[in-house]
C-alpha cells in the first residue's frame, strides 16, 4: 500500500524537496546564458537525479494496480526521461543548455509522479511537503487563461503570499 510516509510504511527514499529546489534553481536562474562550466555541471547533477529517480517512480508505479491511471502515465514519464537522459551533449552553448533545461523539467516531472505515487501532498505555493502537524488550508486557484484550475492545500503560512499576488 501507498501512503504519505511512503511505499508500505517506509520512509521514502528520494529527498524530493531538494531535487526539485535544485532543479527550479536552474530553470529560473539564468536571464542570460551561463558559463559552459555551469551547463556541464548541471547536466552532470540532473543526470544523476534522473538515475536516482527513473527507478523509485518505476517501483511504486509497479505497484499500482494496472488499471490506475497514475501509474502508467508516471511510467510512460520514466520511459520518457529515460530516452531523453541519454541525449548526446549538443554542439553550441545554447543548444546545451536547452538539453540540460529539458533534463531539469524531466527532475521536476519525476518529482511530482514520486510524490503522487507516495501520498507525499505539496503545498501547491512554495512546493515544499505539507506535514501532518502543519497548519494547511485548501487553494483553488483558476489560471490566467481560464482553463484550468490548481486545487489542492496549501501552508496557512503560504496564503499571505498568494495574496500578495
Amino acid at each position: 500500500m501507498v501512503n504519505a510516509a511512503g511505499v508500505e510504511g517506509k520512509t521514502a527514499s528520494v529527498d524530493t524537496e531538494k531535487l526539485r529546489a535544485s532543479a527550479k534553481s536552474f530553470l529560473n536562474s539564468h536571464q542570460t546564458l551561463p558559463r559552459y562550466e555551469t551547463v556541464q555541471h548541471a547536466a552532470h547533477v540532473f543526470y544523476g537525479d534522473l538515475c536516482r529517480l527513473i527507478p523509485e517512480v518505476e517501483k511504486l508505479a509497479e505497484r499500482c494496480d494496472k488499471d490506475d491511471v497514475r501509474g502508467q502515465v508516471a511510467l510512460v514519464a520514466a520511459e520518457e526521461a529515460r530516452r531523453r537522459s541519454t541525449e548526446i551533449e549538443r554542439s553550441g552553448l545554447t543548444r546545451e543548455f536547452e538539453r540540460v533545461q529539458r533534463l531539469a523539467r524531466l527532475v521536476v516531472a519525476l518529482c511530482d509522479h514520486y510524490e503522487t505515487l507516495a501520498g507525499t501532498a505539496m503545498c501547491l505555493v512554495c512546493d515544499r511537503p505539507l506535514g501532518a502537524d502543519e497548519d494547511t488550508m485548501p487553494y483553488d486557484r483558476v489560471s490566467p487563461s481560464g482553463n484550468s484550475t490548481r486545487s489542492g492545500r496549501i501552508h496557512s503560512l503560504c496564503a499571505e503570499a498568494v495574496r500578495r499576488d
